[in-house]
């Protein structure tokens, strides 16, 4: 009952957090791409930054970008982006809890990578996230923020050591999904110590009768531009839990750093395409090179390992099956995380195990993420075992 409950809640929580995801990021770009795009005003403004005029369902938008000019009434109704964010961050902090805390955190802690209690890999995972955001408050409120290069450089070495950091104490998915959580409880910082503020500021100078400080306005740009580069890498580590071969690769850490530089990258070409006649092929270059070192570093060597060990029978692989996967993959587990099998794979007679051949050497030989954290005790000797009996073709009549 306590496992359908919180799969129930996981179900709710991750459809609330893919909405407002799309809401927040779709607004995020949108007003990127609008900044960009805009045009100086007909007649000379100071207080204009540009307008741009926009066909969309079947009528014309008329939108200016602008500070208010001093005593100018404040407008009746301002619409404030804020919530999308919010509801975001607290449904993806709400699914961490539910899926990777709750339950004895059994995507947290994998005994081969390091033997740490549950505790204490909540307890890291939840210091990465405060610990991050101190650091990256202190850089880029610092002297450092002057000098934008150097002040990137230094994140991108700092996210970077974090990555190894957690891949060397937590399970890959949780590592993964954690660098992910740090890169949106960044983002939300943003919004709601920099950007927010600065905009009440401007609106209580308008309210005041006050020259709005575009001080105030460079400040929440350069966050809203550090949250636009951001995007992209979030939405991969969004979905990385479906991607085994990223996560738990011997070199996870590489293979996320490489997709987030990539990711960003390509955003970046995206961000200058109406300034840049090159962008297209820049950003097509650049993914292809991302795809290129990841297929190189995630490629294995195509050898029959069944080859040059005896005939494995089939009762011995299904004796280790049995015993270390049968628990999750069944038609009705008995492991209480999982209320129905994990992937619908179930593994209970011959022919279900040989149909899913290629995905248990996948899984529990090659990248080893399965069975989650080890949970079971599945030794190298028996996962040795496993792949020469599929490489041997899997038989299940001898």
């Amino acid at each position: 009952m306590e496992a359908t409950i919180r799969e129930l809640l996981d179900l709710v929580v991750r459809w609330v957090h893919i909405i407002a995801g799309i809401m927040w990021i779709g607004n995020s770009l949108l007003f990127n791409w609008l900044d960009r795009n805009l045009y100086p005003a007909e007649t000379p403004d100071e207080h204009s930054f540009g307008k741009i005029w926009l066909l969309h369902s079947g009528a014309f938008y008329e939108v200016e970008k602008k500070l208010l000019p001093p005593g100018m009434r404040y407008p009746d109704k301002v619409h404030w982006f804020m919530f999308q964010n919010l509801t975001t961050w607290l449904s993806g902090v709400a699914l961490l809890v539910i899926v990777y805390y709750m339950g004895g955190a059994a995507y947290m802690v994998d005994p081969n990578i390091a033997a740490i209690s549950h505790a204490t890999a909540v307890a890291v995972g939840v210091g990465s996230l405060v610990g991050a955001w101190l650091l990256y408050e202190a850089l880029w409120r610092s002297p450092l923020r002057r000098n934008p290069p150097l002040a990137f450089a230094i994140s991108l070495a700092l996210l970077l050591a974090m990555s190894i950091g957690l891949t060397q104490v937590l399970s890959g998915r949780a590592a993964y999904i954690h660098i992910g959580a740090l890169l949106g409880t960044l983002m939300t910082g943003n919004v709601w110590f920099v950007i927010m503020p600065s905009q009440r500021e401007l609106v209580a100078a308008t309210r005041a009768g006050r020259a709005q400080d575009p001080a105030f306005s460079i400040r929440a740009k350069e966050r809203s531009l550090h949250n636009n580069y951001i995007t992209f890498p979030v939405l991969f580590i969004m979905i990385s839990n479906h991607f085994p071969s990223t996560y738990g690769h011997q070199l996870n850490w590489l293979l996320l750093a490489v997709l987030m530089v990539g990711s960003a990258a390509v955003r970046h070409f995206m961000n200058i395409r109406f300034h840049y006649r090159g962008w297209l092929r820049g950003a097509a270059a650049v993914s292809l090179l991302t795809l290129a070192v990841v297929a190189v570093l995630t490629a294995r060597t195509s050898t029959n390992a069944g080859a040059s060990v005896p005939p494995v029978a089939f009762a011995d692989a299904q004796a280790i099956i049995s015993q270390r996967c049968v628990a999750c993959h069944s038609a009705a587990p008995t492991d209480k995380q999982f209320p129905v099998a994990p992937g619908g794979v179930i593994l209970e007679t011959p022919e279900q195990i040989q149909r899913f051949a290629g995905r248990i050497k996948e899984r529990a030989v090659i990248t080893r993420t399965m069975p989650f954290g080890n949970q079971t005790g599945m030794t190298e000797a028996e996962r040795a075992l496993l792949g020469a009996w599929i490489d041997q073709g899997a038989d299940i009549g001898r």
